[in-house]
């Protein structure tokens, strides 16, 4: 099963949780699809910073047995998907200002 279908699948099984919510006074729907989203963000922009980090590191890893001198430029290299995460937070913590 691959990531977006995962991805559905959770949202899926999210559903209902939110009607229980909004059923029962606590919050509406709407808060909990906005809460949905916020998690969604940072979610999927975690997975993509793994996925992301990890071929960087096993190349770098080869590179560095071949070439020591390199191992500054690889660390830029594993540090620069770390911005996707930092903005995958700064999307979460906007969209969950709008509840309320």
């Amino acid at each position: 099963m691959n990531l977006f279908a995962r991805v559905f699948v959770l949202l899926l099984a999210a559903a209902p949780l939110t009607l229980a919510f909004a059923q029962n006074g606590e919050m509406g729907i709407g808060a909990g699809l906005i809460a949905i989203a916020a998690a969604l963000a940072i979610g999927i922009s975690a997975v993509a910073t793994a996925m992301a980090m990890g071929t960087i590191g096993a190349a770098g890893v080869g590179a560095l047995v071949e070439r020591p001198q390199a191992f500054g430029q690889i660390l830029i290299y594993l540090v620069i998907p770390e911005t996707i995460i930092i903005f995958g937070f700064v999307i979460a913590f906007l969209i969950n200002g709008q509840i309320g």
